[in-house]
This record gives structure tokens, sequence and C-alpha cells, in this order.
């Protein structure tokens, strides 16, 4: 450096410049010399190396690349290469100034470090985004792992900053630290048992985002956004947010319906109760209509037959040819016990559609149609009377 230094003074006096002048000529001299490196490192990064990169990573067959060396990467990377030029440079002008060489070094290193961080952070926001939209784990609860990540490099960051400022090595910056652990653990609380969480809710499968999850504690009814460290967000079928810690979602129970939305279809188990009173044999006229209708067999012994199995029985043709019904699955009609509201007739069926309008729809359809179809087989449904039933009860005695 002095070498290269004396030359430059040299050549300064020989132009003729003063020898109290020459130091501080010589000093300017250099300072512009090494902006002027550094500019021109920053063009070459931004107009040469970062278009060519770009242009080679176009031409690739694979996606990954495009997706890590996207160009908040690049640009992050062209700010660390004048900052680095900086820092080699500025012994050349401060040689002899060692106080001031020192503070510039220093504060040159923290803006290294700071870009430093920038770009290891775009960098890991690369990875989530090429991570998000693969296959395999597009709908993994990623988010809050990458960004305990950011967390702790930006930790790491801070403290090595911290350790330039205070002239202390970063093992002895560790050490006091590790006194003051517990109240790092209280700050940091959410974030740790938020990073513990996520790593059990992506290693376990609970939730991706994307599930419809019910969490009725919480108010959580809804489809997952987004799963990150300290915050799990719901949005409810009224278009309401919910936003749950994700410790909840390992401590507490919660139903999720993605099994359901796989499967070949949602679950319908509903049920009408029949008045035991209207349950009675059929006639021979009765029969003989039913065989017709294909209910009964003509082997059946009809003496056994009651207007409650041969009603069962249409029940369950019913279901089999109704298209929105998939039959693959479960699909029967029982009795369960009964109970002083009559006898619970219950249908048990999965709808092909898991839309949520279409499956309320074939619901409401299908209890419609059982609802006006039980007459026909001399059957009542079971309610509990009412004013106006009670008030023509007493009227009909009256007229009697």
């Amino acid at each position: 450096m002095e070498i290269v230094t004396n030359e430059l003074i040299e050549l300064l006096a020989e132009w003729g410049i003063d020898y109290v002048n020459v130091g501080v000529v010589q000093r300017v001299i250099t300072f512009l010399l090494i902006a002027l490196i550094a500019w021109g490192a920053d063009f070459v990064c931004r107009h040469i190396v970062q278009p060519a990169v770009k242009a080679v990573v176009k031409k690739t067959h694979v996606t990954w690349d495009d997706q890590l060396l996207n160009d908040k990467v690049l640009n992050n990377i062209c700010h660390v290469v004048p900052s680095l030029v900086v820092y080699v440079l500025l012994p050349f002008a401060l040689y002899d100034k060692p106080l001031w060489m020192d503070l510039l070094v220093k504060i040159s290193e923290v803006y290294i470090i700071a870009v430093s961080l920038r770009l290891v952070c775009s960098f890991i926001d690369s990875v989530y985004l090429m991570n998000s939209k693969h296959e395999t784990l597009k709908n993994r609860p990623l988010k809050g792992i990458f960004e305990m990540a950011k967390v702790v490099t930006i930790c790491m960051g801070v403290i090595w900053i911290f350790a330039i400022l205070l002239e202390k090595s970063l093992w002895e910056l560790f050490v006091g630290l590790g006194a003051a652990a517990t109240v790092l653990m209280l700050v940091f609380k959410d974030t740790i048992v938020g990073l513990v969480s996520g790593v059990q809710l992506s290693a376990n499968d609970m939730v991706r985002p994307g599930d419809w999850i019910t969490m009725t504690k919480y108010g959580a009814d809804g489809v997952v956004l987004d799963v990150t460290l300290t915050t799990v967000k719901v949005r409810n079928w009224d278009n309401t947010i919910v936003t749950v810690p994700p410790y909840t979602l390992v401590s507490d129970s919660f139903q999720n319906w993605r099994g359901m939305q796989e499967s070949g279809g949602r679950r319908v188990k509903r049920s009408v109760s029949m008045d035991m009173t209207s349950v009675r044999f059929c006639t021979e006229e009765e029969l003989a209509g039913y065989i017709e209708e294909g209910l009964v067999a003509p082997d059946d012994n009809t003496e056994e037959i009651t207007n409650l199995t041969v009603f069962r029985r249409y029940l369950m043709r019913y279901l089999r040819n109704e298209p929105r019904v998939n039959t693959e699955l479960t699909l029967m009609v029982r009795q369960l016990q009964p109970t002083a509201q009559g006898i619970p007739m219950e249908l048990y069926f999965f709808s092909r559609s898991k839309v949520w309008t279409e499956y309320e729809t074939l619901q409401a359809d299908v209890f419609d149609y059982v609802l006006a179809v039980i007459p026909r087989f001399k059957l009542r449904v079971f309610q509990s009377p009412t004013g106006l039933d009670l008030k023509e009860s007493v009227f009909t005695q009256e007229q009697e």
C-alpha cells in the first residue's frame, strides 16, 4: 500500500502540486478511484453479469434455477460486490490514519453483513417459493419453517454486527447471551413454540393451506389460508378471518375435512322419526301392488311383511337410482333404537359431489321426497303436537 501511495505522491509532485497539499490531493484521488472502481463493479454486475446469468438460466430446461436466481436475488448480489470492493480498497486511502480506517472498515463490515443478510433472506424466500410450487410440497405448511430460518439468520447477523462494533469475538457474545437465555425464551416464546408446532404440523401432515378445518372452541370453520410461525389464518364460510396459534392445532383437537374432500363422496347421515302406531302388516291388496313394483318377492313370507319393511326397501331402491348418490360407498336405510319420539329411520349414504351447496341440495331433495312418499305406505311421521293440533282435537271432540 505504501509503495503505491508513495508513487502516487511522487507523480503528483512532478505535476507541480505543493508538498503541503499533495497528501490531501492524493487522499481525495484515492477515494475517487475507490468510488469509481466500486461503481464500475456495480455497473458490470448489473448490466453485464446479471443479464448474462438470466439468459443462461432461461435457456436451461429446468425451472428451479429460474426461481432460485430471480431478480431479487441477483439484485442483492449486485449490492454485495461494490461493498466488498470498498472494504478491500479502503486501506489504500487511510493506511496512515488508523483511527479513521478502523471506523470506516467497521462501517463497511456492518454494511456488508446487512446486504448479505438481505441476500440470504431473499434466497430463503426463493427456496420457499420453489418448494411451494413442488407437487409433493406445495400443500405442506412450510412457511413457518422458512420464516424461522430467516429469523435465525437475522439474529446471527445482528450478533455478528454487535461483535464488530464492540470488538468482541462471536464466541464471547454467545457466552454472554447464554446468561440471558431465560429472557430470550420469554421474548421469543411464541416464535419458538410456533416453530416446534409448525414442524409437528408439517411432519405429521396435520393441516395444509386449503384444508377445511373446524375448531368450535376458537370459532374456526372454514378454509386454511396460511400457516406461519405465530398464526394459522382460517377464512370462515361467512368470510370472516380467524387467527389461531399453531400450537393449539397440536395441543387441542380439531376436525380436518381433507379426507372427505379426497374421498369419493361426502356422507349424509340423517333420520326421520316414524310413528310406531302406524306400523302394521300389509294387506293382500297392498302386497299385490308391491310385488308388481318389485318391492316384495313372490317367494317372501308375505304374512310377515310390514309397511315399514316395504318402505325401507323402497328407500334403498330410490337411493340406488339417484344419480347424485355414490353407490360404490356405504349405502343403507336402517332403524335406530326406538325412543319416546318414535322409530328413527336413518338414511346413510354418500353424495358424489363434495361441494357444500350441491351436498345440501341433495340432502334437501332426498328428505323432501321421503316426507312426501311416507303417506303412500300408510305410515306417519312422528312430531310433537302443536297448539293447532290440540285445538283441532278439541273441536273434533265437540263435533262428536
